[in-house]
Formats: structure tokens, C-alpha cells, sequence
């Protein structure tokens, strides 16, 4: 199987590069499996210690790590979140998130990382993504023997408990625990000021040629229902399934938004408007969101959700 970068984008680091290379060259989208699972445990030494990542699986480690390599940017963003930040070596591109973060050397991106850097870095547990990192790199990385703690979010829910256990697993449970009181409380609030209402069916096109949307899986579907809307192919499995005019002019959605990269929404925008039978072109509801953030999947994403809805409220 291909590993196609615009999963990369879709699920959700921010590498657009790698996606418009993909894109241009014709590549196609599988969406990533991890197939693999960690052996049977070794024996625990004295003052070890053992956390649990998002997926469930046991992490030892001999101490506390001091020392963590993270490979997406939403981790970089999440591991900053919990408290952990300074103790972050490396990451990947695109990982801008806080500032503080541009601040830490890159080994490549969610397609490609230095190994031989990552290596040489002698972390104590890389951090990875197994929802769109590479999953051939992962299961590298498994093989070299290093420690690794599998990060994953799939709804905004989710947030504050991986925040939790990041805090566990850096020693910062106390900035972590206040960490995801906050998300929980912003995200309280958001429900209670969209979540009720007429629930108008949305088109989210993260990519244009061809036309790539979200399933219901993914975390932007959910953003949509926090906000109050439906999306209108949330009944795809897919990650970032590519959908063709004949399926979208079918569902006849009440919103189009491109969720485009910087500079490009507008564009997007303008070839639905030659789809004049379209429900979303007649009223005139074709939003433009740039917003970065909503595809980091860090606790930024909230930011962008609450941005999201603001602009679906607006819609007629």
C-alpha cells in the first residue's frame, strides 16, 4: 500500500507541500492502518515506569523521559499543552504550535523522518501518530527498539484525556490536568451556544482536484456537530474520501466550506459557483475557512471549531 500525503493534510498534520506534490502526481489516498501490536511486556525494572497511551497499549520506561521526539505536529502541540514541552529534543515540520515549538529542531515530516537523526537523538520515547503518521516509519521505529507512545484524537472529547495522559507520561500531570479542564470547559460552552438548532448539512472540500471531504471519523466531522451541523457525508468510513460532483449534487448540502490551504479557499469557491442547481450556491453559503488549526489536532483545534461555528452562524 501507497502512503499518500494527503492523508497526511486531511488527518492531519499540516504538511501541505507534501499533499499538493501527491496530489500533482497523481497519487492515490489509502487511509493508514497500523496493523501492528507491541510483543509481550519485559520484565519491569525497579523505578520504572509504566503509562498507558491513547490506544490503549502499555509504555514502559526506566524513569521518567527527559528526553521525547515527537512525529506530528499535533503531539508537538499536545506534549507543549501537558507541561511537557521543554523537555521535547525534536519534531517534525509544520509543528508551529505553540511558538515555542518553532523553536525545536525538525527531523522531517509526518511522510519522512531522518532516521538516522532520530537515532543519533538517543530519545527516551518518540511520540508518534498513528491515525496518519507513515505507518512503514512507525513500525521502523518499532524495530529499532525505541520506546513509543502512540498519540491519537479522533473527536474534540477526546482532547483533554490524552492531555491527561501525556501529563502522565511526562511527569507534568498537574499542568496537564489544568490543561484539560480548560478544553473541557471551552468545549461545554461551545455545545451549549451552537450545538442546538436546525442542523444544516455541510460539504467540507480539504482538497479540490479531485474533490477530497471528511468521513464521520474524522475530527473535523465532529468540530461540525459541536457547532451545531451535520456533515453532509458523514456516513463514509473513509478518513478523507475523495467524492465525485455527481455524489455532492446528489446530497445537495446547505453549506460548502473550503478548508483550504492559505490562499486558495477563494478559488475552491468559485468553481462551485458554476453549479448554480446547487442548494449551497443559490443561497449564497460557500465559506472560506484557512484556519490551520482545524487540522492540527492539538488543542488549537478548539480555537478553530469556535471560529467554524461563528461562520456557520452566519450562513442563511
Amino acid at each position: 500500500m501507497r502512503y499518500s500525503p494527503v492523508i497526511a493534510r486531511i488527518g492531519f498534520a499540516l504538511n501541505v507541500l507534501a499533499l499538493s506534490q501527491s496530489v500533482s502526481a497523481g497519487n492515490g489516498a489509502p487511509s493508514p492502518t497500523v496493523a501492528w501490536v507491541d510483543s509481550s511486556p519485559a520484565p519491569v525494572a525497579a523505578g520504572a515506569r509504566t503509562v498507558t497511551d491513547d490506544t490503549g497499549q502499555r509504555v514502559t520506561l526506566p524513569n521518567t523521559p527527559s528526553r521525547i521526539v515527537s512525529l506530528a505536529p499535533g503531539a508537538t502541540e499536545m506534549l507543549f499543552a501537558a507541561g511537557a514541552g521543554r523537555h521535547v529534543i525534536a519534531t517534525v515540520e509544520y509543528s508551529d504550535e505553540p511558538p515555542a515549538a518553532k523553536q525545536v529542531p525538525r527531523i522531517g515530516d509526518v511522510v519522512a523522518i531522518d532516521m538516522e537523526r532520530l537515532v543519533a537523538l538517543r530519545p527516551e520515547v518518540a511520540v508518534v501518530w498513528p491515525g496518519g503518521g507513515n505507518p512503514a516509519q512507525i513500525e521502523k521505529i518499532s524495530r529499532l527498539h525505541i520506546p513509543m507512545y502512540r498519540q491519537q484524537v479522533n473527536k474534540l472529547s477526546d482532547i483533554p484525556d490524552s492531555l491527561r495522559r501525556l501529563g502522565t507520561l511526562a511527569g507534568t500531570e498537574a499542568i496537564a490536568e489544568q490543561a484539560a479542564r480548560n478544553i473541557e470547559a471551552r468545549l461545554t460552552s461551545l455545545v451549549r451556544t451552537y450545538g442546538s438548532g436546525r442542523h444544516p448539512s455541510v460539504l467540507v472540500e480539504v482538497w479540490n482536484h479531485p474533490v477530497y471531504t471528511v468521513g464521520g471519523s474524522q475530527l473535523i466531522s465532529d468540530a461540525l456537530t459541536t457547532c451545531g451541523a451535520r456533515n453532509a457525508f458523514g456516513d463514509l468510513k473513509e478518513l478523507s474520501p475523495v467524492i465525485d460532483v455527481e455524489a455532492i449534487v446528489a446530497r445537495d448540502p446547505d453549506i460548502i466550506v473550503a478548508a483550504a490551504p492559505p490562499g486558495a479557499g477563494s478559488e475552491w469557491l468559485a468553481d462551485w459557483k458554476h453549479f448554480t442547481t446547487l442548494r449551497a450556491v443559490r443561497n449564497g453559503n460557500l465559506i472560506t475557512f484557512e484556519d490551520p488549526r482545524l487540522v492540527r489536532l492539538g488543542p488549537s483545534v478548539v480555537d478553530a471549531t469556535d471560529v467554524l461555528c461563528k461562520a456557520l452562524a452566519t450562513a442563511h
